[in-house]
């Protein structure tokens, strides 16, 4: 029997989250999360389980509520980058979950690279 679109993005997730456990052990995880509406990012330490930063296109300050295109994830991006910074955080490793590393995910990975996260 032939897997489902969600067993499929299951294992995707599941893959590229270990593989970034064992690689990246003690650093912090840029979490990406995007719907059909909207797009969001969490700055995550897995050692105490805590967030750091978030960033979604539901803030009104963003001024792309209700929008998911490639604009509000670098939009998006910029404000993670910016909230990081503010935190003292310069390094994290980016976990795009089962998302694959195009379109809206990449531009958000871009904009946060250049609004000074190292990832």
């Amino acid at each position: 029997m032939a897997n489902s679109k969600r067993q499929l993005f299951l294992k995707r997730r599941l893959r590229n989250r270990n593989k970034l456990r064992a690689v990246n052990a003690g650093r912090l995880r840029l979490s990406v999360h995007r719907s059909n509406k909207n797009i969001s990012v969490q700055l995550i330490d897995d050692v105490q389980g805590v967030t750091i930063a978030a960033a979604s296109s539901l803030e009104k300050d963003l001024g792309v509520i209700g929008k998911n295109n490639i604009e509000a994830a670098q939009k998006v991006g910029a404000a993670i980058a910016e909230r990081a910074k503010k935190a003292g955080v310069e390094e994290a490793y980016f976990d795009r979950g089962g998302f694959l590393f195009h379109g809206k995910v990449k531009a958000l990975a871009d904009a946060a690279r250049e609004g000074g996260l190292k990832i």
